[in-house]
C-alpha cells in the first residue's frame, strides 16, 4: 500500500507494552479537544485515568484488535481498531458480513500529516485481506459536523444518525457511516 502520509510510517498490532503510549496520544487529543471547548464529545477526564477506557485499550490488544501507525523509531503516530462486529448496540447492525472501525485517533503531533487518511486505508486493505465488502464507523455528530465530514471525505457515506443517552450529561449524538468496497 502507497503511504501518502508519511513515507516512513507503518501498521502494526499493537503489544501491551503500547497501552501506555497509546493512552498518552488518547490524552493529548483529549487535551487537545478540551482546548477547543469541545467537550460534549468525550468530557473532561483523561484516558489514562478513567479505568473503564484504559481497560478498554488493554482489551482491544488482547483481542489483536488494536494496531499503531508507527515511525521507524516507534514514535506512535495514530491508533486503528477494527473488529468484525460493531461493538454499539445503539444502530442496527450491518447485516453481513463487515469490518468495524472501533477507534481512529491520530496523534496531535502528527496533525496535518493525514496519519487518519492511512489507517483508513489501511482498514479497507484489512477488509479486502479478510474477504470484507462493507467496512462501517461511527463518530460523534455533534459540534460544527467537522469530524463527519471529514469522514465523507474519506469515502464513507452517511448511514443513519443515532443517539446515546447519557446518564447526569447531554445525550451523545452520533453519525454511522458505511463504504462500499468493490
Amino acid at each position: 500500500m502507497t503511504n501518502t502520509a508519511d513515507p516512513e510510517l507503518h501498521v502494526r498490532l499493537a503489544t501491551s507494552e503500547d497501552a501506555p503510549r497509546v493512552l498518552a496520544v488518547m490524552d493529548g487529543i483529549m487535551d487537545w479537544l478540551i482546548g477547543l471547548g469541545r467537550v460534549a464529545q468525550w468530557g473532561t477526564e483523561s484516558w489514562s485515568t478513567n479505568p473503564a477506557l484504559v481497560e478498554r485499550i488493554r482489551s482491544r490488544i488482547d483481542r489483536a484488535e488494536l494496531r499503531v501507525a508507527v515511525t521507524a523509531t516507534d514514535e506512535i503516530a495514530g491508533v486503528l481498531s477494527v473488529s468484525e462486529t460493531g461493538a454499539a448496540d445503539y444502530f442496527p447492525p450491518a447485516g453481513e458480513p463487515e469490518l468495524f472501525i472501533n477507534l481512529l485517533a491520530t496523534s496531535r503531533a502528527f496533525k496535518g500529516r493525514d496519519v487518519g487518511g492511512f489507517l483508513i486505508a489501511e482498514a479497507v486493505a484489512e477488509a479486502h485481506r479478510r474477504g470484507l465488502g462493507l467496512v462501517r464507523v461511527d463518530c460523534f455528530a455533534g459540534d460544527d459536523g467537522r469530524l463527519k465530514a471529514w469522514y465523507a471525505t474519506q469515502g464513507f457515506v452517511e448511514v443513519e444518525p443515532f443517539v446515546v443517552p447519557r446518564e447526569g450529561r447531554p445525550d451523545w449524538p452520533g453519525m454511522l457511516f458505511a463504504m462500499r468496497l468493490k
